[in-house]
């Protein structure tokens, strides 16, 4: 699938309709969400014929975005049933078989590397600081290929830093800088739209000496 094939079909999914702001639900846009799965996939194989989760999917746009590039199996997680609501009426639409689930990212049950590849547009943590961290943390404890990840400019240093030191990636690169347009969807939004400097990162997890023991019913 080309490029602008992709963003067109993501342009179309269901959005929030009530955006929550105590969990920053803010869409993927089309044209980040196009570019970051296709870069995935092009310069890295990691979607095409893999298990990829999709970290607090909100609508299911990144997850969405994998199925239509060919993923074996998609697994979009979010703590907001609204959200997976909108989320699976988008797969079917699509026609795409997906799987859901409502949970907590922070707690979840997995153990060990039991997906490819974990894509994420995580909370930046302007609510509660440290979200997109503790994201992070998991995301490499389960992915046994990448996690594919956003998250601000401004704080690259830091992200690195934890990536390496905290949670154990063998590598943390940014693959590019992205312009992120954040729309006015909440009433303290003074500006119509927003653009903010986001880095699309690409982490390669340390190997999982002891495999991926599957241990959340809902893999199996």
């Amino acid at each position: 699938m080309k490029l602008k094939q992709l963003e067109s079909f993501l342009g179309d999914l269901q959005q929030f309709s009530n955006p929550k702001v105590e969990l920053e639900q803010y869409p993927t846009g089309p044209h980040i969400a196009s570019r970051m799965l296709f870069t995935a996939e092009n310069s890295f194989g990691d979607v095409s014929n893999k298990v990829v989760a999709d970290f607090g999917c909100g609508c299911g746009t990144l997850g969405v975005a994998a199925a239509l590039l060919g993923a074996e199996h998609v697994i979009g997680l979010d703590i907001d049933p609204q959200s997976l609501e909108i989320a699976s009426l988008n797969a079917e639409d699509l026609e795409l078989d997906m799987n859901f689930v409502h949970c907590d990212v922070k707690n979840l049950g997995w153990r060990g590397q039991i997906v490819d590849t974990v894509v994420m547009n995580p909370p930046f943590g302007t609510r509660k600081k440290g979200a997109d961290m503790d994201f992070l943390a998991v995301a490499l404890k389960v992915a046994s290929q990448a996690v594919y990840s956003l998250h601000k400019s401004s704080t690259r240093d830091h992200v690195r830093k934890a990536a390496l030191r905290n949670f154990n990636a063998s590598s943390a690169e940014v693959l590019c800088e992205l312009r992120y347009d954040v729309q006015q969807l909440y009433k303290f939004h003074k500006k119509k739209e927003v653009d903010i400097a986001v880095d699309l990162w690409r982490f390669v997890p340390q190997k999982d000496k002891l495999g991926g023991i599957i241990a959340d019913e809902s893999l199996r």
